[in-house]
């Protein structure tokens, strides 16, 4: 058998030793390159971990959260709001004014906005976007609601705007509706189920442009040189889908990606990464509210039954005996690990002029006793193996959809399933991904489901999301998440829309959550924190809102990646000047002639592979 043999060692020359010393000398004491921030040929780049995809890229129907926000960021509004203060402040609406009467809006619309592919925005856009929401039900899918009550929207000039209500809006400041361009889609012929992924880049007027959506990967945007409020400073951002949040705040760590921020980190997340080295935590307080709706007899708004939700869940007893078996305290403090608030009204403690929470009596806090008595009084006796039966005998079994791919969800289900079974509720968890959640909604084949949504500085939006006219016209889809009416709520809803003293209003939305909470259909056990984490080498600083205490990701406008600073090369930290120099002179006398080619040539493919 003939063995392969090894060259011959040759003898490395000590001249050349003493170089390859040198090298490893400077390159381990040099800091290392942010890899996320410079991923194409010096350009500045964001990259955001992001656990779903969107959607859909149309304004129209879109409604998950990467979805709306993204749109934020490339298609402009009416008004925007203060980054700090969360106040309303001009956008394409330069100035506005209204009627004596309170029915005729008339807005200044800016002169130096004009679409990415450098057509002019004038007021006729905005115009065309509000009517084909008014006039067409698949357009009003995600915002009907701000444009329920025009009358007519108008365009007498390119810079001015005019908007006749039927009666007095007080959203008219906080119309969250991006503006598309008519020119791009007038031409659509179904609303319902146009994507408006057919051509890259998307025609829009925000600091950034869509250029590329891949549905396995992730989302590309790039700065919009053009835009009036000057460009951003990062050249692109990026939105990378990641299936698993571990695997995102490992990819934070290596440096794949610059942001971890949706889903929010754990508690366990954030703290490990606090101290870490270039990573900083951000934890802001919480915008949104996690919760669950419970299925009450699922119906269109022309009382067509939907799905096969439990009928026992008629009863407002049993609804609030459920409520009253739940430790929210428990869940901020062993989900969230005190990064949480509990949960009380509809609207998050953040929003001071419209939080509200029960006193008293009115409370359903957490009493086990008191919630088997209730349901002992109301004819729910308990039998066999602990589970109780129905008025009507059936045993009371319940069904629970949970996303499996949240993790605070999933362990606040968990917990929901021994509560329950305490006071005599089998609970079957569900534990699915979120299409599935969506099905199951749509279809009312459900009778708990966990939700969830971001409240914006003006809360009428998720207000709406449970008046009688957000339940479907047909089964199928659904604004809402509850299959909820009530009319002394929709009689609320009404008020507070044409109330425009701010005091007055807002004793209106209270009302409005203390019928919600009574009734127990919609059910809001916490607001969560926004934990989130980015690399301090990869990105200087973010705007956050409102400012101080607020978060990176789903602002209520664009000033994240808007005003977000690129880190300089050098930010990671690295070895100073005077000991480059004492190094290169120590590698000058030790090599001399030969040594200094030997560096020149390694210098050259250094550059070359920058």
């Amino acid at each position: 058998m003939v063995t392969e043999q090894a060259p011959p060692r040759r003898r490395t020359p000590r001249w050349l030793m003493a170089v390859a010393a040198a090298i490893a000398l400077v390159g381990s004491a040099l800091p290392a390159a942010p890899a996320a921030a410079q991923a194409d040929s010096g350009q500045q780049t964001l990259t955001m971990a992001a656990d779903q995809p969107v959607d859909s890229l149309s304004p129209f129907i879109a409604q998950r959260l990467i979805s709306t926000n993204i749109h934020r960021y490339i298609y402009d509004f009416l008004t925007n709001y203060d980054p700090k203060t969360n106040k309303p402040i001009p956008a394409l609406a330069e100035s506005w004014e209204t009627s004596d009467d309170d029915l005729t809006w008339t807005y200044k619309i800016r002169d130096d906005a004009k679409w990415s592919d450098g057509k002019p925005l004038t007021s006729e856009d905005i115009a065309w976007t509000y009517t084909t929401m008014m006039e067409d039900e698949a357009a009003a899918t995600a915002n009907g609601n701000f444009v329920a009550n025009f009358d007519k929207v108008t365009a007498p000039d390119p810079t001015t705007l005019e908007i006749k209500l039927k009666k007095p809006q007080a959203t008219m400041l906080a119309l969250d509706i991006p503006i598309v361009p008519k020119h791009v889609w007038e031409n659509v012929d179904d609303f319902g189920k146009f994507n408006n992924d057919e051509e890259f880049p998307i025609v829009g007027s925000g600091p950034f442009e869509l250029t590329k959506n891949d549905e396995n990967q992730g989302i590309t945007l790039e700065a919009n040189k053009d835009y009036w409020r000057g460009a951003p400073k990062f050249d692109k951002v990026v939105f990378k889908y990641f299936s698993d949040q571990d695997a995102m705040v490992e990819a934070l760590k290596s440096g794949e990606v610059s942001l971890v921020a949706q889903p929010s980190l754990t508690p366990a997340q954030a703290n490990s990464l606090k101290g870490a080295e270039n990573i900083k935590v951000n934890s802001a307080t919480g915008k949104r509210f996690n919760g669950f709706t419970v299925n009450p007899g699922a119906q269109t708004q022309d009382g067509e039954k939907i799905g096969d939700g439990n009928p026992a869940l008629k009863d407002k007893v049993l609804r609030q005996a459920i409520m009253k078996a739940i430790d929210k305290e428990a869940i901020v403090d062993k989900v969230y690990g005190g990064y949480a608030e509990v949960g009380e009204g509809y609207i998050p403690a953040r929003y001071k002029d419209y939080y509200w929470k029960p006193e008293g009596a009115d409370r359903l806090d957490f009493d086990p006793e008191a919630a088997n008595k209730m349901l002992d009084d109301a004819g729910y006796k308990m039998g066999d193996g602990g589970v109780r039966e129905t008025p009507d005998g059936d045993p009371l079994k319940l069904r629970m959809a949970v996303h499996n791919d949240k993790p605070d969800y999933v362990d606040t289900g968990k917990f929901m399933e021994e509560w329950l079974k305490d006071i005599g509720i089998e609970i079957e968890g569900q534990y699915v991904d979120s299409n599935l959640i969506s099905e199951k909604l749509n279809g009312g084949e459900y009778d708990l489901i966990f939700t969830g949504w971001n409240v914006n500085p003006d809360p009428d939006y998720v207000l709406g999301l449970h008046t009688c006219d957000a339940r479907p016209e047909e089964k199928g889809s659904m604004r809402g998440d509850a299959f909820y009416c009530n009319k002394e709520y929709d009689k609320l809803y009404d008020q507070q829309i044409e109330e425009y003293d701010p005091e007055k209003r807002a004793a209106i939305v209270k009302e409005m959550q203390q019928v919600l909470y009574e009734d127990a259909v919609v059910n809001v056990l916490d607001y969560p924190g926004a934990l989130e984490g980015y690399r301090t080498d990869q990105v200087a600083s973010f705007q956050v809102q409102p400012d101080p205490g607020g978060n990176i990701w789903g602002q209520d406008g664009y000033w994240s990646f808007y005003e977000a600073e690129p880190a300089e090369a050098d930010s990671g930290g690295g070895i100073s000047t005077g000991m480059l120099v004492g190094i290169g002179a120590a590698v000058v006398v030790v090599l001399g002639a030969g040594a200094f080619l030997v560096l020149r040539r390694r210098s050259a493919t250094a550059d070359d592979r920058e």
